[in-house]
């Protein structure tokens, strides 16, 4: 089927994201197109209450699948802060409150809030390891979970302009600078998200057919 145009619906407006599952399942089958929330019909997106990642995740690709009917791939993922016991965690995007409409707006809250409950914590115990859990549903009834994980440390200090959420903050181990400071194919390499998605997207490929 190469040469055959198909989609695949990513439940996230975050355009961030969406390049970066462009890039990776570029990698398997480029001639399959990742669409977001703002490229369909609104529906009602559901309430992440569950208590893992996993759970979240397949949560919002069913959702994603029923609204759409295109196969449909969503992330939940998090950093977990070990002085922190573990959170934010599933709690990450509203970790200071509600995210609302402006994601940078409540990134930026999110990072003051870690900064601040990390101040006297000292750099051997700034631990922390970010984690994602990619969930895929298919029209046939297939669904698969694929866990990515990238293990780091929390910085002092806000650092770079790339990435998003905690990306700031964070430096991964053997790196001295954040993923935020990071390039795209740097980032991809080792981030928690890129794992995976490098895991999932030869199975979304043979799926769609593509490839």
């Amino acid at each position: 089927m190469t040469g055959v145009v198909s989609r695949v619906f990513l439940a996230s407006r975050n355009a961030k994201k969406l390049a970066e599952m462009q890039r990776i399942l570029a990698e398997q089958a480029p001639e399959v197109v990742v669409v977001g929330l703002d490229d369909v019909p609104a529906y009602d997106e559901p309430v992440e209450d569950e208590p893992d990642f996993q759970g979240n995740a397949l949560l919002k690709a069913r959702a994603g699948l029923a609204a759409t009917g295109l196969p449909s791939l969503a992330d939940d993922s998090g950093l977990c802060v070990d002085a922190l016991n573990g959170m934010p965690g599933v709690l990450s995007a509203r970790w200071s409150g509600p995210p609302g409409a402006d994601r940078q707006r409540a990134d930026d809250r999110n990072n003051a809030l870690l900064l601040h409950q990390l101040a006297d914590v000292p750099d051997e115990r700034r631990s922390a390891h970010f984690v994602c859990a990619v969930a895929f549903c298919h029209p046939d009834g297939t669904e698969l979970v694929v866990h990515g994980r990238m293990d780091g440390r929390v910085l002092h200090e806000v650092r770079g302009s790339g990435g998003f959420g905690y990306d700031v903050l964070f430096a991964a181990d053997g790196h001295q600078v954040t993923t935020a400071e990071l390039d795209a194919d740097a980032k991809d390499a080792i981030s928690h998200r890129g794992k995976a998605l490098r895991e999932i997207a030869p199975q979304v490929a043979a799926a769609l057919g593509a490839g």
